[in-house]
């Protein structure tokens, strides 16, 4: 329900040709299903201003405390200063960041349910990223940036790709149970801003291909009531391949979620024709107000919740209706331990935790992420007499930079045995080196990194 408000660098890796054939079927994991990691792009101040970054921070703060212990958490940090800032604010918080990598892409706003990698399965059980189209949910909000988040993942992680801009997709426009049946609301999905040159069934047809749906249960929704024209992750979520998780009749009604549809998400059924079991959760008891006094003037939805490996977090709003909901939550899910997140401000702008995550499942043939290593370009660059070269480990590491001349040869050699995981740097005499181009690695426990490139210049 959002309003119009809206890494350290892993090793770049030169873009290749990882588009894939759609000859095949693929399937998306549940959320329930064991993840390797959950993404956040980082709030920033570059689109919609410091009030809005610094107003913000806190909720991610949380989010990330949250979830370190669960899985990893991959960070898109807008450039390096913001996400400097980022491990400042981490560190002030004590949260440690072995478990962290970050990413430096710039974005335009937060919300990586709906412009993000969305992370399927082929036939044979490779990891495959979709890069579905996006539009600021419809032209409404700029999108240019977070558009490519998807090819930069796919760029940086070496994860294949499959380019769908043929299609708009936001990934919180839908829910499924992991057994090909599907909610979404044809407002936010179907409607002329996001595909006007696609039928209900050929958008069906993408969604059969490229995310394994053969049951489809459409909402007719509301187009226009917010940003998002009623995305269902506000109204209903999955918990469970035979259980959904919703509010009561009047909360529906409240939400201004029609009787109609209503009717039709109740009436649910699986791809086998069996009805679903309901769980109700109340909105919050009253107005939401945010962290910083403003009363928004309507309540809060608790059915956008995430659920991490070992976590299910849970927007919560200062509300006495937070335990009730969060409590019913932990009912569902016994062997993962419930975290109420603060959303005020978040909610201000239309979102909630559900929004503003995004999972990266498991898959043990994805060459995916398997790095220890954040690894900078030197600074100073070009330079004189010293540069340093700036990395952080994901774990207590051996480490050695090796340079070499243009003509291949190795000019010099340093040597780290043991240095600890976290924030690192190597300072780089160049007095005994001639001006010129040299090429530079870093070996992390013997594993080589990509190239990079410095410039003396005396």
């Amino acid at each position: 329900m959002k309003k119009i408000i809206t890494v350290v660098i892993i090793t770049s890796i030169m873009a290749f040709s990882n588009f894939v054939s759609k000859a095949q079927t693929y399937t998306m994991p549940e959320e329930t299903a064991q993840h390797e990691a959950t993404w956040l792009q980082w709030p920033h101040h570059y689109t919609y201003g410091m009030f809005y970054r610094n107003s913000l921070d806190q909720t991610w703060i949380d989010m990330t405390s949250a979830l370190v212990a669960s899985e990893k958490v991959y960070i898109i940090a807008y450039n390096d200063n913001e996400k400097d800032r980022i491990i400042d604010l981490l560190n002030n918080a004590n949260i440690p960041l072995t478990n962290i990598v970050f990413f430096v892409y710039p974005t335009d706003d937060v919300w990586i349910r709906d412009n993000g990698a969305i992370f399927v399965n082929s036939e044979e059980n490779e990891q495959i990223i979709l890069d579905w189209g996006f539009n600021g949910w419809g032209n409404d909000t700029p999108f240019s940036k977070c558009d490519i988040i998807p090819e930069s993942i796919s760029n940086t992680t070496q994860i294949p790709r499959i380019d769908l801009s043929a299609m708009v997709l936001e990934g919180g426009a839908l829910e499924h149970d992991g057994r090909g049946t599907m909610m979404a609301t044809r407002s936010s999905v179907t409607h002329e801003s996001r595909n006007p040159d696609l039928s209900e069934s050929e958008i069906e047809n993408y969604l059969t291909t490229y995310l394994g749906i053969t049951n489809f249960l459409w909402l007719d929704g509301v187009y226009g009531l917010e940003l998002t024209d009623m995305h269902i992750d506000g109204v209903m979520k999955f918990a469970n391949s035979n259980t959904i998780v919703t509010m009561n009749n009047d909360d529906l009604l409240y939400w201004e979620l029609p009787q109609s549809d209503i009717d039709l998400l109740y009436a649910a059924t699986d791809v086998d024709g069996v009805a679903y079991d309901f769980v109700y959760i109340p909105l919050t008891q009253d107005n939401v107000t945010t962290a910083y006094g403003n009363n928004l003037g309507y309540k809060g939805s608790y059915a956008n919740y995430y659920i991490a490996n070992s976590a299910v977090l849970v927007p919560n709003y200062n509300d006495p209706n937070d335990a009730v909901a969060n409590n019913i939550i932990q009912e569902l899910y016994p062997n993962r331990t419930v975290i109420g997140i603060d959303v005020r401000n978040l909610y201000e702008n239309g979102g909630m935790v559900h929004c503003v995550t995004q999972q990266q499942p498991y898959n043990e043939n994805s060459t995916g992420l398997i790095e220890t290593l954040i690894f900078l370009q030197n600074s100073p660059n070009p330079f004189n007499d010293f540069t340093y070269i700036e990395f952080s480990l994901l774990e207590k590491s051996s480490v050695k930079l090796e340079i070499y001349n243009l003509k291949g040869q190795k000019v010099k050699e340093i040597n780290n045995p043991e240095l600890p995981a976290g924030k690192n740097s190597i300072k780089l005499n160049a007095n005994n080196l001639e001006s010129g181009s040299y090429i530079y690695n870093l070996f992390i426990n013997g594993n080589k990194s990509s190239t990079k490139k410095m410039i003396i210049v005396k």
